[in-house]
């Protein structure tokens, strides 16, 4: 009888490690979010725009030898977001196709420590694309 008891509480246990197990899935899920991005509307964008590939590929090889986005920027981009390429909030909609997938994929992360985009072909030219925000 007493293991009948013992056999209650470890049923017992086991529906709290049923619980426990729920928040584990929970924070399985979690990390698995972390992998895959939440959903987001809107991302904080910075890039660096170059018509010609080779120039792209040059300032792309740059940040990966770990200078700055925003002095890249200053020197390789193209276009009218010069100062340190900065283009602000967008949201989902407002950017070209590849643009803005490739955009919406990317971690946040600073200009210091810049995670970037490879290089991304869109109607404007080449574009290396770093995100610093997501919501």
């Amino acid at each position: 009888m007493p293991p009948k008891k013992n056999e209650k509480k470890d049923s017992g246990s086991s529906s709290k490690g049923g619980k426990g197990k729920a928040k584990k899935d929970d924070g399985d899920s979690g990390d698995t979010d972390k992998g895959k991005l939440k959903a987001a509307t809107s991302v904080n964008v910075r890039h660096i725009l170059c018509e010609k590939h080779a120039r792209a590929t040059e300032a792309l090889e740059k940040i990966q030898l770990g200078e700055s986005f925003n002095k890249v920027a200053q020197e390789y981009s193209e276009d009218k977001a010069k100062a340190g390429g900065s283009l602000g909030w967008m949201v989902r909609g407002s950017m070209v196709g590849a643009f803005q997938d490739a955009a919406f994929a990317l971690q946040p992360s600073t200009t210091d420590k810049p995670i970037v985009s490879g290089l991304v072909k869109t109607v404007h030219g080449y574009h290396i694309i770093m995100v610093e925000g997501r919501k």
